[in-house]
């Protein structure tokens, strides 16, 4: 059994979140812890909201309140949303707790110490209409390299070259077109350079390994060649306050040394909240520990490059040497999980044009565990992949409905008719061994598939297999099996059934956990086969006047990954569908609501 991090990227909170950022972090993240668990693993997956920066601020003055104000708002919206889902948080928080502030504050000073930030002057965006510092990210230009006219301030999504804001050709501001104005002002940089050799040594490291996505691992590589001091502090006044900096009010430590960090401190305060502060060191100063951060693609150089850096300079392992703080040698990353994009009826998702659909809207009309598994068997794993609404329809009605859930309908019709209860089988024929064979075998070809985050292919040999069971009932026609003299092959047939239908059950619970409990009971089942998320109102750990929801759960009884005997005379009652058929007419209405939606509110990409 290993220890596993699931450290899932933590969702802006300027605004409710669209299906295209979970199908980056949450759903992916959700079935590999889920199947990890199940695998025997000891999980611990983290992850919160990212509430400071400029974009809040700007989004908060829109509605007029303070930034804190709308950060509690949208934080809570999103945790709402990610319950609905099921994402199996052991705790999802938040990065305006007292814990997060102290501990990103820890690693600052641990880096600083360490010699791997320098004091520079340099020039600095400026909006002119507010007088607040432009994050790098909401200013575009033209690349001074190759020449893309939507390059960001901090990188070229079309060559991959890091940039300064002050690179761009005819820069703009991403919130209201203006020009920005450059001026000059001291800030901490991170020394990539005294970092470049040991990063590049992890990075080769697990390029040998074979384990990583060729588009992450290689675009990680290519930013070896331009690596540069990079700025972790910004001119804004909501944010962590800078170590030795107190007494300059308009500094704040920038997102990438304080999101990113989160991740440990999540680790930490649920520690605290376990009852053993001390605990998240099993998953971090442990070198035989795993972990994997799941992000959509525009996150990796924060996942692959700044926070592997950060860990290094904390652990004194670059150039200057050093010694690791108080939280002692930290793990870098065994695996950077990054999806592509996903793009909605052939457009990106673009809030202020109402291109855009938002977690809770599609929760609020159609089932969890459909969104989950268009996510899962369309999404965009290892390339960008298009959400249509005919697609959704298609996928739900004839693989859902017509192939899993049609499979599940009929065997507990079947026995509900015909015996009441799981019955107890005569002696099995090849036809039976041979369909719970393939089904048995099915343990180790979706594992494996999972366990390397193949999840398309999984879901597809799962559904397979469900096909393979749904042959097995055309071929048996149990339904025809009417005389006294074939009531022993009946129930063979049917418990062969029960059987199956519990096992592809399993193969498909990390996918879908919601129905998972559903045919659970259906089966005659007690209680909850897949543990659920909850939410809890808590008081932060450091500051007794403040309290906020987080996201946790108990899923100490997560079942094992492996077939488990049905229960004889377990009950069996005629069903009701598990999954909900779709009319047509949904892809029309979808259009239009989407058509006439306007301007929504303001979300920005996720964060780190």
């Amino acid at each position: 059994m290993s220890k596993v991090l699931s450290a899932v990227a933590w969702p802006y909170a300027n605004g409710p979140r669209h299906i295209g950022h979970v199908a980056g972090f949450g759903v992916p993240s959700d079935v590999f812890s889920r199947y990890m668990r199940m695998a025997g693993h000891d999980v611990l997956m983290v992850s919160g909201t990212d509430e400071h920066g400029t974009p809040i601020l700007v989004a908060a003055d829109k509605e007029g309140v303070t930034a804190q104000d709308l950060a509690d708002k949208n934080n809570a919206v999103i945790v709402q949303d990610l319950v609905d889902l099921g994402l199996s948080y052991d705790l999802f928080t938040r990065t305006t707790t007292r814990n997060h502030h102290a501990v990103v504050q820890q690693m600052f000073r641990t880096v600083r110490d360490n010699g791997y930030f320098l004091q520079q002057v340099q020039m600095g965006a400026i909006s002119p209409s507010t007088g607040r510092t432009l994050p790098d990210r909401y200013i575009e230009g033209t690349c001074p390299i190759c020449g893309y006219t939507e390059a960001r301030g901090d990188q070229c999504d079309s060559c991959g070259n890091q940039l300064d804001p002050v690179d761009l050709i005819d820069p703009r501001s991403k919130i209201n077109g203006e020009t920005p104005t450059f001026v000059e002002t001291e800030h901490y940089l991170l020394d990539l350079p005294a970092l470049a050799e040991e990063l590049g040594r992890f990075l080769r490291e697990r390029d040998e390994s074979g384990l990583w996505r060729p588009n992450v691992i290689k675009f990680s590589l290519n930013l070896l060649d331009d690596l540069r001091p990079r700025a972790m502090t910004r001119d804004i006044d909501w944010g962590i306050v800078v170590p030795g900096w107190e007494d300059q009010p308009g500094k704040r430590l920038y997102v990438w040394f304080d999101a990113v960090i989160g991740y440990l401190s999540a680790s930490i305060e649920w520690a605290r909240r376990s009852g053993d502060a001390e605990r998240w060191r099993d998953w971090w100063n442990d070198p035989q520990a795993l972990s994997y951060y799941f992000m959509g693609k525009d996150n990796i150089v924060f996942h692959s490059q700044i926070w592997p850096a950060e860990l290094i300079a904390h652990n004194g392992k670059g150039t200057k040497g050093g010694e690791p703080g108080p939280y002692g040698e930290l793990n870098l990353p065994t695996e950077v999980v990054s999806s592509e994009f996903m793009t909605m009826e052939g457009k990106q998702f673009s809030t202020s044009r109402g291109h855009v659909i938002y977690v809770g809207e599609v929760l609020s009309r159609y089932q969890p565990d459909a969104l989950r598994y268009f996510i899962c068997a369309a999404g965009p794993e290892t390339q960008d992949a298009d959400f249509t609404w005919a697609d959704f329809v298609q996928r739900t009605n004839s693989e859902l409905v017509a192939g899993w859930g049609n499979l599940v309908n009929r065997t507990a019709a079947m026995i509900a008719k015909n015996v009441g209860e799981i019955p107890q089988p005569g002696p099995l024929q090849p036809e039976d061994e041979a369909v719970l064979g393939v089904v048995r075998h099915g343990f180790d070809t979706v594992g494996e598939l999972l366990g390397h985050h193949r999840q398309r292919q999984a879901i597809a040999e799962a559904m397979r297999i469900v096909g393979e069971v749904n042959a097995y009932v055309s071929r048996t026609e149990p339904f025809k099996l009417k005389g006294e003299d074939q009531r022993e092959r009946l129930h063979t047939v049917l418990h062969t059934l029960a059987q199956s239908v519990s096992d592809c059950n399993t193969l498909l619970a990390p996918f879908l956990p919601h129905s998972a409990n559903q045919v659970h009971q259906v089966l005659g089942g007690e209680g909850e086969f897949m543990p659920m998320p909850r939410i809890e109102q808590v008081r932060d750990l450091d500051d007794d006047s403040r309290s906020y929801p987080i996201i946790t759960g108990d899923y100490s009884a997560t079942p094992r990954w492996e077939s488990r005997p049905v229960r004889v005379g377990a009950p069996v009652a005629k069903p009701s569908p598990v999954f909900v058929k779709l009319d047509p007419s949904v892809v029309e209405e979808e259009i239009a609501r989407m058509s006439g939606a306007g301007a929504g509110t303001s979300t920005g990409e996720a964060g780190a």
